[in-house]
């Protein structure tokens, strides 16, 4: 039999004896090192307000109002990202994301007046850290695994909460004893370190390494790279927004990124200052968040992979409203029992709607899915934004932080209805997008 040889970029034929250990396994840990590199950028904000308040005395809203400019382009950037990794490849976009992170960073350093924070940590950093945002792992997972999808999607989102366990303790240390700035220092140098691992062993597509995806049934060669990278993101947009399952999606998921990011995330460290708990001690509260949410999101991953997404949605959602309803009543100046409790209760659940929602992204627009979940993403946070934003404003008008606590369980209660009204099935598939 003639075997054709297919002429368009990548090896000229696969391998015929795949490796012991496929190398799409490789790929995804470099994907995991390098978000636990890029995950210094999302251990800072919540540690920078009592400081930045302290020494330029700027309100909290103010504050608050940069990192949300920083959590808004953080999620607005993703699908065109993702569509850029489709134009120009993941190693170029990851590279360069990291690099504008560094000088976002570093910048901060000499700012003296509120819009330099909001240039350089703001928009700088929203920016890089929205090229390395859960997209980057929908377009690696979607490419190299078949198989598997559900549990890998949940290691490569565990990892933000590796770099958070691996950074938070080191920033809140150094913010304590030494500053903030050689805290933003640190972000830098973290995000620079990762360049190398990304350009030296992350591969775009299985065709580079001559293997077909992990699970897949046969070799695929590496397609053409898709031009009108902006126009394809809001072609697809324009397509999804038409169904009714976006919506939902994306409504859920920007209430998970108002109770996460935006609020626990922010405003935590200082809302537990303001009841006597040391900066560092509420710190490393949440870097054990951290540890937790690895475990929830492997084994929500796993979850997804044999249980109906949208029901597992409705339970995370659900039992995260009911622990910010009494977690109010369980900050204190000293760490206690219950709040030990509900560390590991949030932990479990701070990210683990990440797979369910993936995999109902997949379900509805196939092939799409990964600039899909991007705009679903952005939904999230824009809804991290306005708590980020608020949260500092309520404090800054009501001197606590219990009404934002209370808001964000009762909309946690809205998401898990909003869940289970998404309905099953694949939609029909989304018109093709125009080139450019």
């Amino acid at each position: 039999m003639t075997q054709t040889t297919d002429r368009r970029p990548g090896p000229r034929r696969p391998l015929v004896r795949p490796p012991r250990v496929h190398r799409a396994w490789s790929v995804a840990a470099v994907t995991f090192v390098t978000i636990i590199g890029a995950a210094a950028f999302a251990s800072l904000p919540g540690l920078l307000i009592e400081p930045l308040h302290a020494e330029f005395d700027w309100s909290r809203g103010t504050i608050g109002f940069a990192v949300s400019v920083n959590l808004a382009l953080y999620g607005l950037t993703a699908p065109f990202a993702a569509a850029l990794m489709d134009r120009l490849g993941i190693r170029k976009v990851v590279a360069v994301a990291l690099t504008v992170i560094a000088v976002g960073s570093v910048l901060t350093v000499r700012m003296t007046e509120p819009w330099q924070l909001v240039l350089y940590w703001g928009v700088l950093v929203g920016l890089g850290s929205g090229s390395m945002a859960l997209a980057f792992a929908a377009t690696v997972t979607n490419r190299w695994f078949v198989r598997r999808r559900g549990l890998v999607t949940g290691i490569l989102t565990a990892a933000g909460a590796s770099g958070q366990l691996v950074f938070l303790p080191l920033l809140s240390w150094l913010v304590e004893d030494h500053g903030w700035r050689p805290a933003a220092v640190t972000v830098a140098l973290a995000a620079l370190a990762v360049v190398p691992f990304v350009w030296l062993l992350l591969r775009d597509h299985p065709a580079d390494a001559g293997v077909a995806a992990y699970g897949a049934e046969g070799f695929t060669p590496k397609p053409p790279p898709v031009r009108g990278a902006a126009r394809r993101a809001l072609s697809v947009l324009f397509s999804a927004a038409r169904t009714g399952p976006f919506w939902l999606l994306a409504g859920t998921f920007a209430i998970c990124g108002a109770s996460t990011n935006g609020l626990v995330k922010t405003h935590f460290v200082p809302a537990a200052h303001d009841h006597g708990m040391p900066i560092t001690a509420a710190a490393s509260l949440l870097a054990v968040i951290g540890v937790f949410d690895v475990v929830g999101t492997i084994a929500s991953g796993w979850f997804t992979d044999r249980f109906e997404a949208r029901r597992l949605l409705a339970v995370y959602y659900a039992l995260r409203g009911v622990s910010l309803l009494f977690l109010p009543m369980l900050l204190a100046p000293s760490v206690q029992p219950p709040m030990v409790f509900f560390i590991v209760f949030y932990g479990l659940d701070w990210v683990a709607t990440v797979p369910p929602t993936l995999a109902l992204c997949r379900e509805h627009y196939g092939e799409d899915s990964a600039i899909v979940f991007g705009w679903v993403l952005a939904s999230h946070q824009v809804g991290a934004a306005v708590v980020a934003f608020a949260g500092g404003v309520a404090r800054d008008v009501f001197g606590s932080y219990d009404v934002v606590w209370y808001a964000s369980g009762a909309l946690c209660a809205a998401a898990a209805l909003m869940a289970l009204v998404i309905r099953r099935g694949p939609l029909p598939a989304l018109a093709p997008a125009t080139p450019a």
